[in-house]
């Protein structure tokens, strides 16, 4: 599987974007970050967390 393509945990999440677990939780019930909710446990694809993340950095830094 390509790093990219990687399913990630909440925690996971959490950890590689630096924050805390509980704020990842409540982006993903408001739906404020790109999440599927599988039974009761959240996962996320690595590839849609970094577009999103980089849909977010600030005009002025886009091209570092």
């Amino acid at each position: 599987m390509v790093n990219d393509d990687k399913i990630m945990t909440l925690e996971e999440v959490a950890e590689y974007l630096r924050v805390k677990p509980q704020t990842i939780y409540t982006w993903a019930q408001e739906k404020k970050i790109p999440a599927a909710k599988l039974g009761k446990e959240w996962r996320f694809k690595k590839s849609m967390i970094d577009q999103w993340f980089n849909d977010r950095i600030d005009e002025k830094f886009k091209n570092y």
